[in-house]
């Protein structure tokens, strides 16, 4: 059944809430949507208090270490990082309390999906310890049938790899989860996007966490109805812990609990 999940997104070692398609390497045009003093270890003890598991805590860019493992140190097993995870790390962050690791980029260099590297990672983590991120953007045209490609890189590098049936039932064979974020919406509180939710929850078959676009506890309740129950939500910057006014934190907990 669909539920709640939160997230703790860290930007130069602080909680932000950042506007997906403003990400790049410049740090040129970044729009922030919240920033708070407020530690990441903070939010996660709060997640551990009100039984929220399944969060996830995403690294974007370097300087966001400490700040992630401060996390899962304060919610051990309940909480799922990504950001820069490979081969080489994969474990240290395990060790450091993270359910899952979340990984994208690595298992895609140069575009292409490097299955060695993939079924190094799965023997490190275990498949019931990954997720991996498919997050994407839109490459149709208005009036054509919805397609996405699978973005990279924090969501900057578009690659020629889609979310399709037969991706979503293969790459499946290797994780636990699916964490898909929409990242032409991510962060403008202007509406989810309801194509891929469906596509999501009609042909993955494993659990998938969305984010990207809800500004509103009806969205969660939208979720549910439009996935059939199958796929999770993520709110973020329309959030009142983030300083957005279309959703109390309170109110998420109640859904989950209900």
């Amino acid at each position: 059944m669909t539920k709640f999940r939160p997230c703790i997104d860290l930007h130069d070692g602080k909680v932000k809430q950042i506007v997906g398609s403003s990400l790049n390497d410049s740090g040129t045009g970044l729009k922030t949507n919240f920033e708070t003093d407020r530690s990441a270890a903070w939010f996660a003890e709060l997640y551990k208090k009100d039984g929220i598991k399944g969060g996830h805590v995403i690294m974007l860019g370097k300087g966001n270490d400490i700040a992630a493992k401060a996390a899962l140190a304060a919610y051990p097993g309940g909480l799922q990082v990504g950001g820069g995870i490979s081969a080489e790390n994969a474990k240290e962050y395990l060790d450091a309390g993270a359910s899952h690791v979340i990984v994208t980029s690595w298992i895609f260099p140069e575009g292409k999906l490097d299955r060695s590297r993939l079924e190094t990672l799965v023997a490190i983590t275990g498949k019931e310890r990954l997720v991996l991120d498919l997050s994407c953007k839109r490459t149709n045209k208005d009036g054509e049938v919805p397609q996405w490609s699978i973005a990279t890189n924090r969501w900057q590098t578009l690659i020629d790899i889609q979310i399709t049936e037969d991706n979503l039932k293969d790459l499946a064979r290797y994780c636990d989860e699916f964490l898909v974020h929409a990242a032409d919406v991510e962060g403008k509180q202007q509406g989810m996007d309801d194509d891929l939710i469906r596509f999501l929850a009609k042909y993955s078959p494993i659990k998938v966490t969305y984010a990207g676009g809800a500004k509103s506890l009806a969205d969660l309740e939208h979720c549910k109805e439009i996935s059939g129950g199958k796929i999770d939500l993520t709110i973020g910057s329309a959030l009142d812990l983030f300083g957005g006014k279309g959703v109390k934190y309170d109110d998420c907990v109640k859904f989950n609990q209900a």
